[in-house]
């Protein structure tokens, strides 16, 4: 049983590994969690590499049914939530649902300030929709704009990634929220409170990072089609309405929830408070979403509720192994002990909240991905965080969206993101480091500010 130093050395080993495998071999992610956890467990020796019995007569489980039981504990958890949460922003693609919520951000703020509308549109609608396909979906209307209104490209661009990729990593439903407050034991509402909290003003910061960085560069889009003609391509779009209600409806009960589960019991012990409990369950308030982007399509038919949400169902698939491989991962490495070791080597130096963001940040930049780095990261931070003081509700809230906080440090040629933002805003690559990188690492310091700040105050 490996104990001390050589834990702490096991768990850089590990990192290096995953950082490694995914960014320099492109292994897929799934393949190398199991492996990580494999080599640490056998390492370590603890847990047993088969089942035993301790001293005192009781079953030790093995190290593969530790991996096992990672893997199926964390799918229970949050694989329904997931699933759900990606149904809704496929819906929400299909319909023109997420470029009425941009219409309506734009009707809001001005067509005069439009790097500010497409930025709180970007906000919005990354919020249960992937930020590349965000990006990709409202890219006519930022392109429309820019040409409309004489403002660079690289502002409209940079301004939108921004606000997209500030909820994308911050806030639930999007699927690397929900996963990394699924392996920390977060609290979603909370969750989402402090996410949206955080994002705004990450949000705001990229927009004006994007207003004086983005003029230097005079890009004008080819080939587009004006405002009004985008607006007739898509015929009759749904209501302001009913796009905002598969979005907000979730949000809105699963915070209900987390307030009627307080300890002051504000809606009492009664009927309304089980109410709002069952109602605002993650599982109950995705699904309603489902039914209400459902709503949305000029008629609900097979192609709805078979293709589309099998389309969702695919594209959650990945997001659901990583995640459980993640669980398996977080499960080691809690059974090796190495939390105990680890939280009273990092009390001396105060790191707290600090620590999820760096550690997600460095896997953010050397492998790319937002998602795996808010996975990986929280699967490793899971058992330290008494020692960081982070085991209670807030702080665990808190340390999910410094993870998600990091996970935006730093977008460059290893994210595909990075490419979808620099080709659809015709960017060269230079410019494209010089708008899309530095602003994520500015939006990112922005947010783990805001989030020491709201430590300070809570924990």
């Amino acid at each position: 049983m490996a104990s001390g130093p050589f834990l702490l050395v096991l768990l850089v080993a590990a990192i290096a590994f995953i950082v490694y495998m995914t960014g320099k071999v492109r292994m897929n992610a799934f393949l190398v969690l199991l492996l990580a956890a494999l080599f640490v467990g056998l390492l370590a020796r603890t847990p047993p590499p088969i089942p035993s019995v301790d001293a005192q007569g009781n079953a030790v489980p093995g190290l593969l049914d530790v991996i096992a039981s990672g893997f199926g504990s964390t799918l229970t958890s949050i694989g329904i939530v997931i699933v759900a949460g990606t149904i809704i922003g496929t819906i929400l693609e299909k319909t023109g649902g997420a470029l009425v919520l941009a219409r309506t951000m734009l009707s809001l703020v001005g067509r005069n300030r439009a790097p500010l509308a497409m930025s709180l549109a970007g906000y919005i609608v990354s919020i249960p929709v992937f930020c590349d396909s965000g990006f990709v979906i409202l890219s006519p209307l930022n392109k429309a704009l820019a040409q409309s209104s004489g403002i660079s490209l690289g502002v409209m661009g940079t301004a939108l990634s921004m606000g997209l990729y500030a909820t994308h990593t911050m806030v639930p439903p999007t699927p690397g929220p929900i996963a990394a407050a699924g392996n920390l034991g977060a609290d979603l509402g909370m969750v989402i409170l402090m996410g949206l909290i955080v994002s705004l003003p990450a949000t705001l910061a990229g927009w004006i990072y994007a207003m004086r960085a983005g003029s230097r560069f005079d890009i004008r889009p080819a080939n587009v089609v004006t405002y009004e003609e985008l607006m007739s391509r898509f015929g009759r779009l749904p209501s302001t309405f009913g796009s905002f209600l598969p979005l907000v409806a979730p949000i809105l009960l699963i915070a209900l929830r987390s307030v009627a589960m307080f300890e002051t019991a504000p809606f009492g012990t009664g009927p309304l408070r089980n109410v709002l409990v069952f109602a605002g369950h993650p599982i109950f308030a995705l699904l309603l979403g489902v039914f209400f982007a459902m709503r949305l399509a000029p008629e609900v038919n097979a192609e709805v509720y078979g293709d589309w949400v099998a389309e969702g169902i695919t594209q959650s698939a990945v997001i659901l192994v990583i995640t459980a491989a993640g669980g398996s991962l977080g499960a080691v490495l809690k059974a090796t002990g190495i939390a105990d070791y680890l939280g009273a080597t990092l009390a001396q130096y105060r790191l707290g909240i600090f620590l999820p963001f760096i550690v997600a940040a460095a896997i953010k930049t050397a492998q790319g991905s937002s998602t795996v780095a808010l996975i990986t990261t929280s699967a490793i931070v899971a058992p330290l965080l008494a020692g960081l003081g982070l085991d209670s509700t807030a702080g665990r809230a808190l340390a999910t969206v410094a993870i998600g906080a990091g996970s935006m440090v730093v977008s460059h040629a290893n994210d595909s993101y990075f490419w979808v933002v620099s080709q659809f805003s015709e960017m060269g690559v230079s410019i494209a480091y010089r708008l899309q990188t530095i602003g994520t690492l500015i939006t990112g310091i922005v947010s783990i500010a805001l989030i020491s700040a709201l430590a300070a105050i809570l924990l």
